[in-house]
């Protein structure tokens, strides 16, 4: 069974992002789950703090199941044509120290995907990843790309996925990635 992890990069409890995430869940296929983790609590990086203090507690929570999971599904806002800051942060901390970037992030799976209540969908926040994927030698999925624009008219008030046809973009997104975790394994 495929464990995938799923990241929002999006702070705010409304955030659309994070909704999508929670449609995930429910989109997954048969054998494959998919579990949220949050940044909530991720300290700005400071190298201060990691030499006089360690690693953050919140940090080690989100290292240990980042290791545990067959792939890492992201569903990242795009903030001033790029990627969330929040997010960013949280990778550059699970990248220390620098000895853990091969247990923590080689050769796992990841794929990217989006909501926006713009014309856009974060496209280029997902492209803006690559070069962090591609440094810490992750495998991307390139198979598929989800990205929402207009968002506010795709969830209802509560954060539900109300679009039919985004639900079945949804369900293929999350069909092709599962696929493809299972066959990096």
């Amino acid at each position: 069974m495929a464990k995938i992890l799923g990241l929002s990069g999006s702070l705010r409890v409304k955030s659309f992002n994070s909704a999508l995430l929670r449609a995930a869940v429910e989109a997954m296929p048969a054998g494959t789950t998919l579990e949220i983790a949050s940044i909530a609590g991720i300290p700005l990086y400071n190298g201060d703090v990691e030499e006089n203090e360690g690693i953050p507690p919140a940090v080690s929570v989100l290292k240990e199941r980042f290791m545990a999971s067959s792939g890492v599904l992201v569903a990242t806002p795009e903030y001033n044509n790029s990627m969330p800051g929040v997010l960013k942060n949280a990778i550059d901390w699970l990248s220390r120290p620098s000895a853990d970037i091969p247990k923590v992030f080689r050769g796992r799976p990841i794929a990217f995907m989006g909501a926006s209540p713009g014309p856009y969908g974060t496209i280029l926040s997902q492209n803006a990843w690559l070069s962090v994927v591609r440094t810490l030698r992750m495998k991307p999925w390139l198979g598929g790309r989800l990205m929402i624009s207009h968002a506010d008219q795709v969830f209802d008030a509560s954060g539900a996925l109300i679009d039919d046809k985004v639900k079945k973009q949804l369900q293929s997104f999350v069909q092709g990635f599962a696929e493809f975790v299972s066959q990096s394994a």
